[in-house]
């Protein structure tokens, strides 16, 4: 027999190079939709001449990992799966490893993610999009699995689906509706000089479109239309849902509203609406932020409202909606759930240490686990009531940079286990929700919101142990490293004076 030439050899190892040979026979993923829905992604892959597929998944900062594969090999991605080093997942917000990824276990206390080995990323079809703004690209969100077949512990995406899971179990579906406000300013020096690149680097200097602090103007939107527009018609060709994108209080800070999208759509849409604000921007030499307060002068602090409701599986009714009463009982004690742990679910509505600056210093953002109707001063605001099929719940608490995942699933469950025991949140408080200071009081930091999740069996049960005690040691990583830095407050306040 003659030997196999070199080409061929190599063409047949490189038809297996990706990923593990037929991962996804290892576990749950492989249906006949999901076959279908992959043969008609590589349809269009050759269609639209695609080159090159991201296939990203999200960590539990909220950060989106990817490989960029030649579009080729999808087919293969999407049956082997692609592979990611479990150590980014020992990273911190500033990238840094805070755990012996090299030992048996990683750092995680699971031996199949020891020795910074393979995750694999399955990608899911539905995501699958084509980037607007980068020739011949796709992108598509992916599951994150252990090398055995089973689900990674620690993939934020699983928390949520284990929430809608829990949800359809009760034959009810969660609604998510964002509307989430961000920076963009011009870039004056994007500061890349090797001595600005640091671990986390230097930020860009930046400039205002506009003073700002004209809410709703006309004059204010116009000045930022050079930006608004190209974002508008990226987020549009990204198939989202766009309802409003304008302007808001200060200066570069403009708001965005999706219509509402259920359940892992509606956390997957903000990290494709993220993805995209910021990916554009930057190409158009503006630099877009979703940090919550920026340390810069006269700007001012942002928001993610998050608008939820909960639909009958079956028939598509609004289950907080009731014709005799401002919110149904299931509504009621939706809200009541969410109120009970509000201290616990701050740490995946704020995960940030500057999260906690607007919550402190913004006048305008909430401060006590307080319900109202239409009072944009609480907690958690009703919209709608008696008989108003939109009736909904939104809550003010969070920042932009949440992860989406992890903030959407302890909502679910948090109303989930205020349903299961029926908490009664006590009657709308209309009258100045700041004045309530008999009620519970938000985290007045990261630290505090940390220590309460620590306790939080409830979200430990639903989200999984593992991701919770890994998530409040990445944070308590970060608390330390923050604690440890000298801020210019201090310095301006001790050095000369001491």
């Amino acid at each position: 027999m003659a030997d196999m030439k070199s080409e061929e050899l190599a063409r047949k190892v490189a038809s297996t190079a990706v990923g593990r040979t037929d991962f996804i026979s290892r576990t749950a993923a492989d249906t006949a939709e999901r076959r279908s829905a992959i043969e008609k992604i590589q349809a269009v892959i050759k269609e639209k001449h695609i080159d090159v597929v991201r296939v990203c998944f999200v960590d539990t900062q909220g950060q989106v990992r990817l490989h960029a594969i030649q579009s080729r090999h999808f087919a293969q991605a999407a049956r082997n799966g692609v592979a990611f080093t479990s150590a980014l997942l020992a990273m911190d917000s500033a990238n840094l490893i805070y755990q012996n990824v090299f030992s048996a276990d990683g750092g995680f206390g699971n031996n199949l993610m020891g020795g910074a080995g393979d995750m694999l990323a399955l990608p899911d079809p539905a995501t699958f999009r084509l980037l607007p703004w980068a020739p011949q690209t796709a992108w598509v969100l992916s599951d994150l699995y252990l090398t055995n077949g089973e689900r990674c512990p620690f993939d934020p995406r699983w928390a949520m689906q284990k929430a809608c899971a829990a949800l359809e179990e009760k034959n009810m579906r969660f609604l998510g509706g964002a509307e989430v406000e961000f920076h963009v300013f011009k870039i004056t020096d994007p500061h890349l000089s090797l001595e600005h690149c640091t671990q986390p680097g230097k930020p860009p200097s930046v400039m205002a479109l506009s003073h700002g602090y004209q809410y709703m103007n006309d004059q204010i939107t116009d000045a930022m239309d050079p930006i608004i527009n190209p974002l508008r018609s990226a987020l549009l060709a990204m198939q989202l849902p766009l309802r409003t994108l304008e302007t808001e209080w200060g200066p570069g800070q403009l708001e965005v509203t999706l219509d509402p999208l259920v359940g892992i759509d509606a956390a997957d849409a903000v990290i494709m609406l993220r993805t995209t604000i910021k990916q554009v921007a930057r190409r158009l030499g503006y630099v877009a932020s979703f940090m919550a307060k920026p340390n810069l002068p006269n700007v001012f602090a942002i928001g993610w409202h998050l608008h939820q409701s909960l639909a009958d599986k079956t028939t598509g009714r609004n289950l907080f909606a009731a014709d005799d009463a401002l919110l149904s009982d299931i509504g009621r004690y939706y809200v009541g759930g969410l109120l009970q742990h509000v201290r616990a679910g701050a740490a995946f509505s704020n995960p940030t240490i500057n999260g906690y600056k607007r919550l402190n210093a913004n006048p305008l953002s909430p401060k006590r686990a307080v319900w109202s109707v239409d009072n944009k001063a609480a907690m958690c605001r009703l919209v709608g009531g008696n008989g108003d099929p939109s009736t909904r719940i939104e809550n003010r608490i969070g920042e932009p940079a949440a992860n989406p995942y992890l903030y959407m699933a302890s909502q679910i469950f948090s109303g989930l286990d205020g349903i299961s025991t029926q908490k009664d949140p006590g009657p709308p408080l209309n009258d100045n929700p700041y004045a309530q200071t008999h009620l519970e009081a938000m985290p007045a930091s990261l630290l505090e919101a940390v220590d309460a999740l620590a306790t939080s069996e409830m979200l430990k049960n639903g989200m999984g142990k593992a991701l919770i005690d890994h998530f409040i040691g990445q944070k308590k990583h970060e608390i330390g490293r923050f604690m440890s830095a000298v801020t210019d407050w201090e310095h301006t306040e001790y050095f000369e004076m001491f």
